[in-house]
């Protein structure tokens, strides 16, 4: 019974991130649509559920992610604007870009990471490849 009514709080759980995924994917259009890229991204970054496990709110918070990645065209002014906060969040995301293999992803991806490297320096990459806790 016990099992039965945690599953239960799980996807009630679920529905509301996916309730507040869809309500951050509206804020990055009309960031996008006001030429905001890096704002529509530190929106897209912010409160991400990289804690969750359920895959549907992985998978939806991963496209709002994806959306706001692609429309950064000046990966270099990105950084002077994005706070050093997020820059292991990203460089997760970055790593689940690469991973799609979906050459434009790649490609923008590769962009970004040499940049963060060159920012971050090489620990922002081993926190997030040492970090299985966090998976996004």
């Amino acid at each position: 019974m016990m099992a039965a009514a945690e599953k239960f709080v799980e996807a009630d759980n679920a529905e509301a991130i996916i309730t507040r995924i869809e309500h951050k994917s509206r804020k990055i259009e009309s960031l996008l649509k006001q030429n905001k890229p890096v704002e529509a991204l530190k929106t897209a970054l912010e409160g991400s559920s990289h804690m969750i496990c359920d895959e549907r709110c992985k998978s939806a918070n991963w496209i709002v992610v994806h959306r706001a990645l692609m429309a950064i065209k000046d990966v270099e002014g990105m950084f002077s604007s994005l706070d050093p906060e997020y820059y292991d969040i990203l460089m997760k995301y970055l790593y689940g870009g690469l991973s799609t293999g979906d050459r434009p992803t790649c490609d923008q991806c590769l962009r970004i990471h040499e940049k963060l490297t060159e920012r971050a320096g090489l620990g922002c990459i081993l926190r997030s490849l040492a970090d299985t806790v966090n998976a996004i």
